[in-house]
């Protein structure tokens, strides 16, 4: 009984050590590849498992290679996979270029997709040209009428400036760069409807693919659609604005001549008040001439008729002015 226990557990002891064995050694991978072409010793694979790297992601795009007729050195791709990079992407991309006749050596490939870049869609955008649809742009003729232009931007992938080559936005803002120019320079929108096609011309000549990743094959105007007058909103708001400024001149103006006026009469009332305060010394300067005897009395009273004739014409002299604003 005791010897029949420990041969149970010699043997579960046994299947234990080969399921670990085989889970840290993959066995079955390398079998697969053994008879996929790929010659790569177990000992290749546990050094795999102890740097870190996943066997089937070395190991499955090497046999995918292999296959496509593409020799590639297992410690490139896996010093390529301990660097951050896609290996399987990597050896897609080098199958679709072999298969496109594009040369696209290992190394440049490897530097595509290390610098973010994605060199399968690279490759495929290479052989099938990629269309790039700019949103519309706003752009005004010399006549002030704005036109709104929408471009459609077929670009093929440059594989030799796609490590450092500008992307998809820079193309798109050079292209609504042109529109802008093209259009501006117009002497009216109506030439721009007319030959929609001036524009694609005049972008193509400017080389606007220079620098980038892309090589422009062709522009072509999707839609052309007349917006606002903006030379009139333009010239109505700089009346609206002349206007304003006048209206403050003038209320300067009325300002400083009702300042002006209110400083005359302020002028006017001290003046009347001068005088009042003159006459009303005649009576103090009279009395002091009776009593001193530089004024008589006869002197006196024939002032005071002086002064009630006086009195009398003027009131004589208003009524008849009376009468005639009547008539």
């Amino acid at each position: 009984m005791d010897s029949l226990i420990l041969l149970i557990i010699i043997i579960v002891g046994i299947l234990i050590f080969l399921t670990l064995l085989f889970s840290f050694i993959p066995v079955g991978l390398w079998i697969t590849a053994y008879f996929s072409g790929v010659k790569i010793g177990l000992f290749t694979l546990i050094g795999m498992r102890l740097r870190k790297v996943i066997p089937s992601r070395i190991v499955r795009p090497m046999i995918k290679s292999t296959k496509a007729g593409i020799n590639i050195d297992i410690d490139k791709l896996e010093a390529h996979y301990l660097a951050g990079g896609n290996v399987n992407t990597v050896v897609d991309a080098l199958i679709a270029a072999q298969r496109a006749n594009i040369e696209l050596p290992f190394e440049r490939a490897t530097a595509i997709d290390l610098a973010g870049r994605n060199v399968l869609e690279a490759v495929q955008v290479s052989v099938n040209p990629k269309v790039i649809e700019t949103p519309k742009v706003a752009a005004v003729a010399k006549d002030g009428i704005e036109v709104m232009t929408k471009a459609r931007v077929t670009v093929r992938a440059n594989i030799e400036r796609l490590v450092g080559g500008a992307g998809e936005e820079t193309i798109i803002a050079r292209v609504g760069e042109g529109i802008v120019t093209t259009v501006g320079s117009s002497i009216d929108h109506k030439a721009v409807l007319e030959n929609p096609d001036v524009i694609s011309k005049n972008i193509l000549d400017k080389g606007l693919d220079a620098g980038t990743a892309f090589e422009i094959l062709s522009i072509d105007i999707a839609d052309v659609d007349v917006g606002r007058n903006i030379g009139a909103t333009l010239q109505t708001d700089q009346a609206e604005a002349d206007k304003r400024i006048a209206q403050a001149k003038a209320e300067e103006r009325r300002a400083m001549a009702v300042a002006k006026e209110q400083e005359m009469k302020a002028e006017v009332q001290s003046q009347r008040a001068k005088v009042v305060e003159a006459e009303a010394k005649v009576p103090l300067a009279l009395a002091d001439a009776l009593k001193e005897g530089n004024l008589g009395a006869m002197d006196y009273y024939n002032m005071k008729n002086i002064l009630a004739d006086t009195s009398m014409r003027e009131s004589i002299s208003n009524v008849n002015k009376d009468d005639d604003n009547k008539n």
